[in-house]
């Protein structure tokens, strides 16, 4: 069987939950969407962790060659911080 698409599965997973909040199911029919809806979180679960480690980001420098670097995630979030959260984090960080 060809694995699902990343998209698809979501879409099955959100039907899922949808179902399930509904409440019109029995029992029996909840427990079986419950596994599938476990399946389905995983398998997308598995499927953002493998795209996250492929992530690359373009550099351009000043002299306009390109530089291919590894995704630091930690640093991505540092820059989406607003400025005044940046600067109080260096002020504690002196503090020791």
């Amino acid at each position: 069987m060809a694995e699902m698409k990343f998209e698809e599965a979501l879409k099955k997973l959100e039907k899922i939950v949808d179902d399930l909040e509904d409440g019109n199911l029995s029992l029996d029919d909840s427990l079986e969407k419950y596994e599938e809806g476990i399946r389905l979180s995983k398998m997308c679960s598995k499927k953002l962790e493998v795209a996250k480690k492929k992530v690359e980001i373009l550099l351009k420098s000043e002299d306009g060659s390109v530089e291919l670097k590894a995704f630091d995630e930690k640093a991505a979030e540092e820059e989406l911080k607003p400025p005044e959260a940046k600067k109080k984090k260096s002020k504690e960080e002196g503090l020791f």
